[in-house]
């Protein structure tokens, strides 16, 4: 490696971080004047709150850093070309392939450390900090409450709950179904209200009704309250919507398709959440081949004309990233198509940026 390679490769690196070391107090600051009368409220205590923003600073920096990369990147190669150091590397006789190289190693280690955080780091810091955030700092609970829940948590076994809360524990409507391999009906128990009581994992039912079918005649079983035990955990009957994302990227797959066999509405969420494991850190190299490419040219209005072009970009980038991601939410659209899209519609875009930036 030479030196004009450790210099760029120097300047990438320090100017990516020094651009997260920027960020991240900035965020934090915002953070706490927006949450500081809840947290008050809460009384928390100050060590959880210190706990808390350091799980906020990884959880943002995994989810900001291909944007930060991004503009770090037009910054630094824009100064290389107002100073005209890329016209004097290029003059030189290096082509303009072999000017990006430092470019690719850079991203390359940013690369494997942003794959290796996503898939051991950031979830537990995910669990801590969405905890931490609907236990103390939001009214909003929809996160943690499902609504509509039917399952298959066995062979033949199905249940159902128009809505479940997580913090309160409490369901509405349970019904929960047994069939034979023939698929006709076993036995059904019904209850208007399910109460999970942590204390001994048991569960109170509410109007409880218990239907045994027989060969000639059903047996029926009603009471006012019923306490017992399903083979079922607290977490099989309400994930939280964001349980994918504190998970690392083996219990992931073991998970979707423990919720692929139930039946789960929302595996399409979790596969998403699977899927940007892996493009979020190859956004990395599409990132950096526009950031160069639309930066190594002296503009007429300076820094101020690539970073506007660049803020525009990566604008644009988060716009496609949501509209698919919302679309898959919503629909039977593939989730690896729609996490990938912004990538091959930007890794073209890079592709002509390059082209015409080394001509």
């Amino acid at each position: 490696m030479g030196i004009i390679d450790k210099y760029i490769l120097k300047q990438y690196l320090k100017t990516f971080f020094g651009m997260i070391l920027l960020f991240m107090p900035i965020g934090i600051i915002v953070d706490v004047s927006e949450k500081i009368n809840r947290i008050l409220e809460s009384k928390v205590p100050f060590e959880e709150v210190a706990v808390y923003y350091l799980h906020f600073t990884i959880y943002f920096a995994n989810l900001l850093f291909p944007l930060l990369l991004f503009l770090s990147t037009i910054w630094f190669t824009s100064k290389l070309a107002n100073k005209s150091e890329i016209i004097a590397i290029l003059s030189s006789g290096i082509s303009f392939n072999r000017f990006l190289r430092p470019y690719f190693i850079g991203a390359t280690i940013i690369c494997l450390f942003a794959f290796v955080m996503g898939i051991l780091v950031v979830p537990k810091s995910s669990k801590s900090f969405n905890d931490f955030r609907y236990e103390y700092l939001t009214r909003n609970k929809t996160a943690r409450e499902n609504t509509n829940v039917y399952r298959e948590i066995k062979p033949n076994e199905f249940l159902y709950v128009s809505n479940f809360n997580f913090d309160s524990k409490v369901g509405f409507n349970f019904a929960y179904e047994v069939f034979d391999e023939h698929n006709k009906l076993l036995k059904k128990i019904t209850a208007s209200r399910i109460n999970y009581n942590e204390k001994d994992s048991t569960y109170t039912l509410k109007h409880y009704e218990r239907r045994d079918v027989g060969e000639f005649e059903d047996k029926l079983t009603s009471r006012m309250q019923m306490d017992t035990i399903f083979d079922f955990t607290f977490e099989e009957l309400a994930p939280v919507v964001y349980k994918a994302e504190t998970l690392s990227l083996w219990e992931l797959n073991d998970f979707i398709e423990q919720e692929r066999m139930r039946g789960n509405a929302k595996v399409n969420n979790y596969l998403m959440v699977k899927y940007k494991k892996f493009s979020a850190p190859i956004s990395v190299f599409i990132l950096t081949l526009i950031a160069v490419s639309v930066s190594s040219m002296k503009r007429r209005g300076g820094m101020g004309v690539n970073l506007a072009i660049g803020i525009a970009i990566a604008f644009t980038f988060v716009f496609f990233d949501k509209v698919f991601g919302t679309i898959s939410e919503s629909s039977d659209f593939s989730p690896m198509i729609a996490v990938w899209t912004s990538n091959i519609l930007f890794g073209i875009l890079a592709v002509y940026l390059m082209q015409k930036a080394k001509r």
